[in-house]
């Protein structure tokens, strides 16, 4: 994919960002290159970064409104100068963090959900970042077995989104949240499903949050529970680790 991040700050520089695969999985790596074409004279490119960034949903009192946040920052290249004309090519390879959120199932893209790579440019002491290229970021093969496994058991996906705020064990300062109209099984305890993850190189912790149904004489209220699944773990094992979180809820025994 290209992007034209401008004629940089009236110089003359035309920059391009070149993605290689913009579908990753958490704990890979983006990689591309960044093209420069110098224009009428010489400068000097200071340096260049990548950030992946994603659009978070910040609230603040009865308000809500959504924000870019970098999550991930990368210098790819130090100073150099670029002569005038010249046309020069600097390759990068990114990593993406484990905890990066899910932005593409199958694929295809996971509706609310804006992650992206950013090119910086420093130029002659002022900077511009061009606009996002779009990056999907797909689930780890144990993330996709627990998205199944809510499939089969016939919960309907409602919305997903990122919320700001740090979760135990996770370094980022927002957390995503996939969320589902309760299944045929779970309806008479569920009305919906949340579902978080957050990944490390190893394992995964899962935190599912419920909004529990009142009965005649009690109110409803949220429900959690939260376990961990490991890399490599069978998926009948998986998918017995979500029921058992399920019903725990159910029962009211949850945890977060």
């Amino acid at each position: 994919m290209f992007r034209k991040l401008m004629a940089a700050l009236g110089a003359g520089v035309e920059v391009d960002t070149v993605l290689r695969d913009s579908q990753v999985r958490p704990g890979a790596t983006v990689a591309g290159e960044v093209r420069f074409r110098g224009g009428s004279s010489d400068h000097k490119v200071e340096g260049i970064t990548v950030d992946l960034t994603a659009v978070v949903e910040v609230e603040r009192g009865d308000e809500e409104h959504h924000a870019t946040y970098s999550f991930q920052r990368s210098r790819v290249s130090g100073p150099f100068e670029l002569r005038a004309g010249e046309a020069r090519t600097v390759p990068f390879t990114v990593p993406v963090p484990w905890e990066t959120p899910i932005s593409a199932v199958g694929g295809h893209p996971l509706p609310g959900m804006r992650l992206g790579v950013a090119t910086e440019l420093a130029l002659a002491g002022a900077l511009d970042k061009g606009d996002l290229d779009p990056l999907f970021v797909n689930p780890l093969p144990e993330q996709d077995h627990l998205l199944g496994a809510l499939v089969r058991m016939g919960f309907r996906f409602k919305r997903a989104d990122l919320e700001n705020g740090r979760l135990h064990g996770s370094s980022l300062p927002f957390f995503q949240e996939i969320e589902y109209h309760a299944g045929p099984e779970w309806r008479r305890h569920f009305n919906e499903l949340e579902l978080t993850f957050v990944a490390g190189p190893h394992s995964m912790d899962v935190i599912l949050e419920a909004d529990r149904r009142g009965g005649f004489l009690t109110s409803g209220h949220d429900v959690y529970n939260r376990f961990t699944v490991r890399y490599g773990d069978h998926p009948g094992a998986v998918e017995t680790a979500l029921r058992n979180g399920l019903a725990a809820m159910a029962r009211h025994r949850g945890w977060f």
